[in-house]
């Protein structure tokens, strides 16, 4: 009669288990079906409860401005002081630099912008060429070439003027070093984002007003 009670009780702790894997195998295979398509609807809000909050609050544009700002010092350490010396002209140094500038803007600096997106899309405001594919590759170089020719000429402007004042031409007061040239490139390069943003604003008025 014990062998009997035993049987009768553990039935339904057998079941209890069945079930309990039958639960874990429909999560782990709605897990596995997950899209965007079948996937619920969550709100930035209920989001944001997962965020891992810090005391220190860094504002989202002064990451922006430190990527963008990081990237171009690391380009001008590692070409302009690294191979500089290498190159007998200075208009061969702005180009490799310029080359490798448009390469690390495309390949490092927008992918990290968009890395940081908390929505699809909101960092393109702080990249000049929004296009994907080789195209990109191409422009972001061909816009490396603009942007290294303005902060080459910040630099000359800025020597030339003291030279001037100082009657010293053979004196180089501005040097080229990673944290200025870095503050160089990203004031030149948020000018040229801006006026970007100024003619689309424009054109965008314009296309209104002819509806």
């Amino acid at each position: 009669m014990k062998k009997k009670k035993a049987r009768v009780n553990q039935k339904p702790e057998i079941e209890k288990e069945a079930d309990f894997y039958h639960l874990k195998k429909k999560a782990v295979q709605e897990l596995v079906e997950a899209n965007e398509e079948n996937s619920p609807v969550v709100s930035e809000e209920e989001l944001r409860k997962y965020y891992s909050r810090s005391k220190i609050h860094i504002p989202g544009w002064a990451k922006m401005l430190f990527i963008k700002w990081w990237f171009s010092g690391a380009v001008c350490f590692f070409f302009i002081w690294g191979l500089g010396m290498y190159f007998a002209d200075i208009l061969d140094t702005l180009l490799v630099t310029s080359i490798a500038m448009g390469i690390v803007t495309d390949l490092l600096t927008n992918n990290a912008l968009r890395f940081f997106e908390k929505q699809k899309g909101e960092n393109e405001r702080w990249i000049m060429v929004n296009v994907r594919g080789y195209s990109s590759f191409i422009l972001n170089i061909l816009y490396a070439c603009l942007v290294m020719f303005f902060v080459y000429s910040f630099y000359s402007m800025i020597n030339a003027g003291a030279a001037m004042v100082s009657g010293q031409t053979d004196r180089i007061v501005l040097g080229v070093e990673p944290i200025l040239f870095g503050l160089a490139y990203l004031g030149f390069d948020l000018l040229f984002i801006e006026i970007k943003h100024y003619l689309q604003r424009v054109i965008k008025k314009a296309k209104a007003g002819a509806r």
